[in-house]
């Protein structure tokens, strides 16, 4: 086999993914993490990765491609590979019955919401969270009530029992959109903590829908636990996709899944929402849960070096900086309070350091102060990130 251009091939390749793709090949690339910035910015921050396409996800596109297979997803193909995906990793019996097409998790998310919410009803929030929670909510008229992390960034009872009574108050309907695994801090929900969630929930009548994107992203010797697996999860919801796992969000695709007691609600989906989804995201994220599993082992062995790499690397030239290596997805959370820059440290990084990383306040409450650094990439661009961080400080 020829060599690939811009992939190191002067020893047996690794099989790391995070180590194939050299700096010259990723910025030829037009996504958004390496088009946003100008040249001379080391781009470390949206959830894309410096990977190649997995094997069997590449060889499925190219089949596609070379047949013209490019018409409307169809089948249940997507929510078979899932399910036995679900069952090979997770132990969980997804049944594909009560799944539906969705173009993307967010997408998704808001398609959900308007079965079970109305306008200005309350969705509830787990700050510091994905940023988009925010604006989508807000887009389609629903109000965000906030049940900010404790200090150990895990899901605090007693402040999700008051959110859930101020967003219910005077008979209104209610959701909790619920991050598992949290992103940005990388927390893994327990089996525990999910069953008091949905108790709590169904006491106050709030339907939970799991936004689950990073589920495959969890760490080696963690374990992860679908919300819909646990007991009284019945009447809730599952997003779930290839997507965060093997770099596929340029490849719309998602599945929305629902408990038993929320069938007939998904059911009541329109049929149009599913067209919305791309065919080649469709045949891609499908081959990616039911071929790429190796691949992934690969990417989620890197990670963890790479986390490693950085706590090591903070030490050394940050050491104000606190960081705690999360349980999942392929981001750092770090706490710059320390250093003495307000409350958007990345401004200073990029305009002093050239690096981009994202802003903690995009996270909103618990977010002042921090930043979401991105380890999918290689060790030698780990590295480079955190030198520039300490060159911004000077």
């Amino acid at each position: 086999m020829g060599r690939m251009d811009g992939i190191r091939g002067d020893a047996p390749q690794e099989p790391n993914p995070l180590r194939r793709l050299t700096p010259d090949l990723l910025r030829r690339r037009t996504s958004m993490k390496w088009r946003t910035y100008a040249p001379d910015v080391l781009p470390l921050w949206v959830a894309e990765m410096d990977v190649p396409l997995a094997g069997p996800v590449a060889r499925a596109l190219t089949r596609a491609v070379e047949i013209g297979d490019t018409g409307y997803a169809h089948g249940p193909d997507y929510a078979e590979a899932l399910a036995s995906f679900a069952r090979e990793r997770w132990g969980w019996e997804a049944d594909p019955a009560r799944a539906a097409l969705v173009p993307d998790v967010m997408l998704g998310v808001v398609e959900v919401l308007k079965l079970v919410t109305g306008p200005g009803d309350a969705v509830v929030v787990n700050p510091p969270v994905y940023p988009p929670f925010f604006l989508f909510v807000r887009h389609m008229d629903r109000r965000i009530v906030e049940a900010p992390l404790d200090d150990e960034h895990r899901v605090d009872l007693a402040v999700l029992e008051d959110a859930f009574r101020s967003a219910t108050a005077g008979g209104r309907r209610a959701a909790y959109l619920l991050c598992s695994p949290h992103n940005p801090t990388g927390t893994v929900h327990t089996a525990e903590e999910l069953a008091a969630v949905a108790a709590l929930a169904e006491r106050y009548g709030v339907r939970v829908i799991a936004d689950e994107i990073h589920a495959p992203l969890v760490s080696p010797g963690v374990r992860f636990t679908p919300y819909l697996s646990v007991p009284g999860a019945g009447r809730g919801f599952s997003l779930m996709s290839a997507s965060k796992g093997w770099n596929l969000a340029g490849a719309k695709a998602a599945l929305a899944l629902a408990g038993p007691d929320a069938a007939a609600e998904l059911a009541a989906l329109p049929e149009e929402v599913a067209h919305g989804m791309s065919h080649l995201g469709f045949i891609a994220h499908t081959a990616a849960f039911a071929e790429a599993g190796p691949w992934l082992d690969a990417l989620l062995a890197g990670l963890a070096e790479n986390a490693a790499l950085l706590a090591d690397l903070l030490g050394e030239r940050l050491p104000g900086v606190r960081y705690r290596p999360g349980e999942a997805t392929f981001f750092a959370w770090l706490d710059c309070r320390a250093l003495g820059l307000g409350e958007d440290p990345a401004a200073r990084f990029l305009q002093r350091g050239r690096v981009a990383v994202n802003p903690g306040p995009d996270f909103s409450t618990g977010g002042a102060g921090h930043v979401r650094f991105n380890l999918a990439t290689s060790p030698e661009l780990v590295a480079e990130g955190v030198r520039r961080m300490a060159t911004a400080l000077g």
